[in-house]
């Protein structure tokens, strides 16, 4: 059924069509609107057969999920940001005991300085915690993930968590296809747990491992990881043929077929991207993108495939690695072993500043002369930069790096030196 809604509400409408036995949640902005109508439909009787769970904190609700999923339910919660970290201890153990949870992540910003804009700081800061990451480029896709996400969990015995920007898709109303239930139905069967915690076949489950099979537990945890590279293309093809779109994958490409110039990036910055990609190709520049959906399992194999035949490549990242630079460029340079061309990282839109049409194509015309630095800033303000460096270098007891920024931005009515 097509309709006109949040991203959030859509979300929260495919979480019900799979039927979650627990949902256990606590807010934080920008994934609040989900667990709100979560709760609207267990509270109304629209979504039966569900226990919604107020916790006390972000770690509380992913210490539920995973009490529930080792009960043997179908277990869902959400979170951003701190409320990501602060579940952080408990985001490994589920993974650790090979629970099939999903989580949404409204992606925001982590503070200091306090932000609660979009980038990927949060969901990249647990990256290599064992869980399925899947980011979305679109509220259709948003939707149409979280059907596969349970579905990839219970095949493989682990935890799938799908990203969506903070606000850019969870606060976006847009058209979106809300399947019915028996569609649903027909792609997701009743869940049927690989473990469970039954008092009449006591078991333990997180026992204590030591040095002698601790490396072969967690090889089992990356061979799952290695599995879902073949398990996320198979089911993203048969939900095509029961629903009749494109939607998750590993990858997908974009005009790459004779591009010199190839972008990579995640999540809902493609659309930009790809409207770039149309003005300079109307131009006659050969450029083309990427968009990656599976960021772990990383499709490094795919990745090479769809990069192989380029002059440059240039990784659009919305989350730093302080003292690096990019993330996702890791993996990508790692996909191109023993290829040669030329890479650069680009930083953007931390904090939720805007990436626009005009600097993407400054950026890429900038690519495509290969005047750009391995590592750049997009629209970085280098006179605010300067100048707090030189502040600093003057002064012993500078105060507060952020605060002296927004005073000399004008930003906090006061006056720095």
């Amino acid at each position: 059924m097509l309709k006109q809604t949040e991203g959030s509400h859509a979300v929260a409408e495919a979480i019900a069509l799979c039927r979650p036995q627990v949902v256990c949640a606590y807010p934080i902005t920008p994934q609040t609107h989900i667990v709100e109508g979560l709760g609207e439909m267990v509270k109304s009787g629209e979504l039966t057969g569900c226990e919604f769970i107020n916790v006390e904190s972000e770690f509380a609700a992913m210490s539920v999920a995973i009490g529930a999923s080792a009960g043997g339910v179908r277990s869902y919660t959400a979170t951003s940001s701190q409320g990501l970290l602060f579940m952080a201890e408990a985001v490994y153990n589920a993974s650790g005991l090979g629970l099939p949870i999903v989580m949404t992540v409204g992606n925001r910003a982590i503070g200091a300085p306090i932000n609660i804009w979009n980038d990927h700081s949060d969901s990249m800061s647990v990256r290599d915690a064992g869980w399925i990451q899947l980011y979305a480029e679109t509220n259709q896709e948003a939707l149409d993930l979280h059907i596969q996400a349970f579905r990839l969990a219970e095949e493989l015995a682990c935890p799938v968590m799908v990203c969506m920007d903070g606000f850019i898709l969870t606060h976006a109303y847009e058209r979106v296809d809300v399947p019915s239930q028996e569609e649903v139905d027909a792609f997701l069967p009743p869940y049927a747990p690989r473990q469970i915690l039954d008092p009449a076949e006591p078991v333990s489950m997180g026992a204590l491992v030591g040095p002698e099979a601790f490396t072969e537990v967690r090889y089992l945890a990356h061979h799952k990881q290695l599995r879902a590279l073949d398990l996320i293309p198979a089911l993203a093809a048969e939900f095509k043929r029961a629903f009749g779109r494109d939607s998750g994958g590993l990858l997908r490409t974009y005009r790459t077929e004779d591009a010199e110039t190839i972008v990579v990036s995640l999540g809902s910055v493609n659309g930009t991207v790809q409207e770039v990609v149309d003005e300079m190709r109307a131009r006659g520049t050969r450029i083309g993108s990427v968009s990656i959906c599976s960021f772990r399992p990383f499709p490094l194999e795919t990745l090479r495939a769809a990069l192989g035949h380029a002059k440059r490549v240039v990784v659009l990242e919305k989350c730093l690695a302080v003292g690096l630079g990019g993330i996702v460029s890791d993996g990508v340079r790692k996909s191109l072993s023993g290829i040669q061309l030329k890479g650069y990282t680009v930083i953007a839109g931390l904090g939720g500043r805007a990436i626009t049409r005009a600097s993407l194509t400054r950026l890429f015309e900038d690519a495509e002369r290969e005047t750009l630095e391995p590592v750049t800033f997009l629209d970085l303000n280098t006179d605010i930069v300067n100048h707090e460096l030189e502040r600093e270098r003057q002064e012993r007891r500078t105060g507060p790096t952020a605060e002296a920024i927004l005073r000399r931005m004008g930003t906090v009515a006061s006056r720095i030196g």
